[in-house]
C-alpha cells in the first residue's frame, strides 16, 4: 500500500478513536480524493481534466465545439471540414464550370475575405480551373469604407488577385455621404443595397465577367426569409433563397458558396487561418430593417442552434410552392436560376449592416476579442452556442395564387425591372431633384487673409449649377 493511503488510514483511524465528528469528515473526503489518484498525495493545483480527442482524427486535442453541430474538433479538422462542406456546397450546386472567370465582391468583411480565402484554396485543391477576381464597391462612407478597401487592397497580395473598385460617386453622381446628408439616417440603406447591386453588375460587364460570387452566409438568408415573411413577399421570398440568381439586363449572375455556413464558423475560421479582414461595422446601419430580423435571429440561435438551417430550410419549401411565372425562376443545367428584380433577390433595403452587410456588430465583436484572447485560455474547448433540438418540417402550406411580374429593361438604363422605370433610376431622381441648385464658396486665399466674418462674407462667390 503506497504511503499516503497509510498515513491517511492511520489519521482516519485516530479521528475517529478520538471522537472527533469534524476530523473524521475531513479524513474521509481526503481519502475519497486521495483514491482516486494513483501515486503522490492529494494537490489541488495539479489536478486537470483529461484532454478531450477530436471527434474526427480522435489524436488531437479538441479545441473548438462547431456552433452548427456541437462537433469537437482539432484546429486542423475544423479547417478542413470546414473547406469541405463549402466544395460540397459547389459541386452539388453546379456553381461552376472549368475555364470561368470569377469576381468575388469583396468588402474587406470577414464573410468575403473567407469566401476569397476558401475559394483560392479549393480552386487550386480540386483543379476547378477559375480565374478569379476580386471586385470591391466604394460606396462613399468615410470612417468605413475607406478603412476596409485597404483591407482589400492587402487581401488582392496575398491572395494574388487582380482587384477593381468600382464608386458610387462615378456611377450615380452620389456618394453615400451624401445620400444620407439629402435623407437622414432612415431607409438610408435602402438607396445603397439597390445601388450596390447594379455597381457589382457593372463592374463585372466592366471586367467582361458573367459571374459574381458574394459572401452571404446562413444567418443573412435566415435574416432575409424573416424579412420577407414579416413583411408577407413570398415571391421575392423565393428569389431571395436562391442559391443562384441572374440579372437578364447585365447578363450577370451571382451565387452564394457560403448559404449554409454559419456566421460564427466563419470568424473561428478567419481566426484559425490567421486571416487579414476588417471588423468595423457600418455607422449608418443601426437604423436598418434588417437589424430587427437579426436581432429575432440571433434570439433563436442562443436557445436552439439549429434554428438558422432550418429557417432556411423552410424558406426553401416555401420557395417551392411560389410558381415560376411569379418568381421569375428558370431552369439552367437542371438548376433553378433566379431572376432578380430592381436589386431585390438578396433583400438589400433591409440594409447593409456590418462585416460585408451582414453581421451584429456587438456580437461578433465580442466572439472575435474572446478569440483574441484566446492565449489566456490556450487548450481550452470554445462553445458559443447552446444544445438545440430538431423539428418535423414535414409541413408543406396550401399554394396561393400570386400576381404575375411582368420583367422589362428600365427605359433610362437598361437594367431589369417590374416597373418602365428601375428603382435606382427611381432613387436617384428624387436625389437629384431635391439636390441645392446653388453653390456659395470662398477662395482659399480670401480665407486666409480676411480675419472677420464680414470681411469673408465680401468675398463671396455666387456659382450656379442649373443648366
Amino acid at each position: 500500500m503506497p504511503h499516503h493511503r497509510r498515513t491517511t488510514r492511520e489519521g482516519l483511524k485516530s479521528h475517529a478513536e478520538s471522537g472527533t465528528l469534524v476530523g473524521l469528515l475531513l479524513a474521509g473526503i481526503r481519502e475519497n480524493l486521495n483514491s482516486r489518484r494513483p501515486e503522490g498525495p492529494w494537490d489541488t493545483h495539479s489536478f486537470t481534466m483529461p484532454p478531450i480527442p477530436c471527434a474526427l482524427c480522435h489524436t488531437s486535442r479538441a479545441l473548438i465545439i462547431r456552433p452548427k453541430n456541437h462537433q469537437k474538433l482539432c484546429k486542423t479538422c475544423f479547417l478542413q471540414l470546414f473547406e469541405n462542406e463549402i466544395h460540397n456546397t459547389i459541386t452539388s450546386n453546379s456553381l461552376f464550370y472549368s475555364g470561368e472567370r470569377i469576381a468575388i465582391g469583396a468588402s474587406g468583411g470577414k464573410d468575403s475575405t473567407v469566401l476569397a480565402s476558401v475559394l483560392k484554396t479549393l480552386n487550386e485543391r480540386h483543379n476547378y480551373g477559375l480565374d478569379l477576381f476580386l471586385l470591391s464597391i466604394d460606396e462613399g462612407i468615410k470612417g468605413y469604407r475607406d478603412d476596409s478597401l485597404e483591407t482589400v487592397k492587402r487581401n488582392a497580395i496575398q491572395y494574388s488577385m487582380p482587384l477593381t473598385i468600382v464608386g458610387y460617386d462615378e456611377i450615380y453622381g452620389w456618394t453615400m455621404d451624401q445620400v444620407v446628408s439629402q435623407i437622414g439616417k432612415k431607409g438610408n440603406c435602402t438607396y445603397c443595397g439597390v445601388f450596390r447591386r447594379q455597381a457589382l453588375d457593372r463592374g463585372a460587364a466592366r471586367l467582361g465577367i458573367k459571374h459574381v460570387v458574394t459572401g452571404h452566409n446562413a444567418d443573412d438568408v435566415a435574416e432575409t426569409v424573416m424579412m420577407n415573411l414579416l413583411r408577407g413577399d413570398l415571391p421575392r421570398l423565393s428569389r431571395a433563397t436562391s442559391i443562384v440568381t441572374a440579372s437578364s439586363a447585365s447578363d450577370t449572375k451571382r451565387s452564394k458558396p457560403l448559404k449554409y455556413a454559419y456566421e460564427k464558423e466563419i470568424v473561428l475560421y478567419a481566426h484559425h487561418k490567421g486571416l487579414d479582414y476588417f471588423s468595423t461595422e457600418c455607422i449608418y446601419s443601426p437604423e436598418a430593417f434588417r437589424g430587427s430580423a437579426r436581432t429575432l435571429i440571433k434570439n433563436l440561435e442562443r436557445v436552439r442552434p439549429s434554428a438558422i438551417l432550418d429557417v432556411v430550410k423552410s424558406g426553401e419549401d416555401m420557395a417551392r410552392l411560389v410558381p415560376s411565372q411569379v418568381s421569375g425562376s428558370s431552369s439552367t443545367n437542371s438548376k433553378d436560376v433566379v431572376v432578380a428584380v430592381d436589386g431585390e433577390a438578396e433583400g438589400e433595403e433591409g440594409g447593409c449592416g456590418s462585416f460585408n452587410g451582414r453581421a451584429s456588430g456587438g456580437e461578433m465583436a465580442a466572439m472575435e476579442n474572446s478569440l483574441r484572447n484566446e492565449e489566456a485560455t490556450k487548450g481550452t474547448i470554445k462553445d458559443f452556442t447552446l444544445q438545440g433540438q430538431r423539428h418535423d418540417r414535414s409541413v408543406r402550406l396550401p399554394s396561393k395564387k400570386m400576381p404575375k411580374q411582368q420583367l422589362q429593361k428600365c427605359a433610362r438604363c437598361g437594367y431589369l425591372s417590374s416597373q418602365s422605370v428601375c428603382k435606382a433610376c427611381m432613387l436617384l431622381e428624387g436625389l437629384n431633384r431635391n439636390r441645392p441648385k446653388m453653390e456659395i464658396r470662398v477662395s482659399a486665399e480670401e480665407e486666409e487673409e480676411s480675419p472677420t466674418l464680414t470681411r469673408r462674407m465680401e468675398g463671396l462667390t455666387v456659382v450656379s449649377s442649373i443648366t
